[in-house]
């Protein structure tokens, strides 16, 4: 059987990970899932015994605590022969520097989709000729987190706000009578439903619309804006500013990582 690299991305909800042919950026992807951290125990003897490939190695992020990578890391122990390696935030890596005042505190998954980011817009520019561009790189999940990087590759820093889902229930805990029911997005919107569903997205368009702004002013150029997370796609109709929405900002930082590192493949 053929070897391949797997990537795993665990974050506050779910564990997603792909099987890559090599440990590269641009390879072929194998196979690919997500479980929910509640159900990580049935990776094992469930999709990871089924792959087409058998991973030597692997690259991941993780930002649900250490309890749950010791439980990822028990799944693979039972199912490969590898041993496991994590990417920890640092001062520089593949191209970025980390202007984090504390670098180590950011967190992976951040500086993960940031590297991956990156190559992405590096490779663009390059294929038109064109100098690098400062970036927006943003992530929407169960926290939104909105990045800020400069052409020369420096984090300039970033903003944090809490997801869709927190919004809704944080308004319906904290507002006697107030359910959260599933609402459209609307300009004007007129019943309640509506009106807690614009209000989460359009926060989210705000806070993303305020750092380009700052990027503008600050590297005197247009950024490339990024979008990836699960529900990235909910916020794209909302958007006033030009972005791309990437699938996995995250599986093609690790991917650029393990190049770097020139992991066994």
């Amino acid at each position: 059987m053929q070897t391949a690299f797997l990537a795993i991305d665990i974050g506050n909800t779910r564990l997603k990970w792909a099987l890559y042919a090599q440990g590269e950026p641009g390879s072929t992807v194998l196979a690919q899932g997500a479980e929910f951290l509640d159900h990580i125990e049935r990776l094992s003897e469930g999709p990871w015994a089924e792959l087409p490939a058998t991973p030597t190695a692997m690259l991941g992020c993780v930002v649900a605590g250490d309890a749950v990578r010791r439980r990822a890391e028990e799944q693979m122990g039972e199912a490969f022969d590898f041993a496991p390696r994590w990417v920890v935030s640092s001062g520089a890596e593949a191209g970025l520097t980390n202007g984090y005042d504390h670098p180590t505190r950011l967190g992976a998954d951040r500086w993960v989709a940031m590297i991956g980011a990156r190559h992405r817009m590096l490779a663009a520019q390059a294929a038109r000729g064109g100098a690098p561009r400062p970036m927006v790189v943003v992530m929407v999940g169960t926290a939104v987190t909105v990045e800020a990087i400069d052409a020369e590759g420096t984090f300039l820093g970033g903003l944090i706000l809490p997801g869709h889902g927190i919004m809704l229930r944080a308004l319906e805990s904290g507002t006697a009578g107030l359910h959260v029911p599933t609402g459209e997005v609307r300009e004007f919107p007129t019943n309640t439903s509506d009106a807690l569903t614009s209000g989460g997205t359009y926060a989210i368009a705000g806070a993303v619309e305020r750092m380009v702004q700052h990027v503008r002013k600050h590297c005197g150029a247009e950024p490339a804006c990024y979008m990836t997370g699960g529900a990235g796609w909910k916020m794209a109709p909302s958007m006033s500013v030009e972005f791309e929405l990437v699938e996995s900002l995250i599986m093609d930082g690790l991917l650029v990582i393990a190049q770097q590192r020139a992991l066994p493949r």
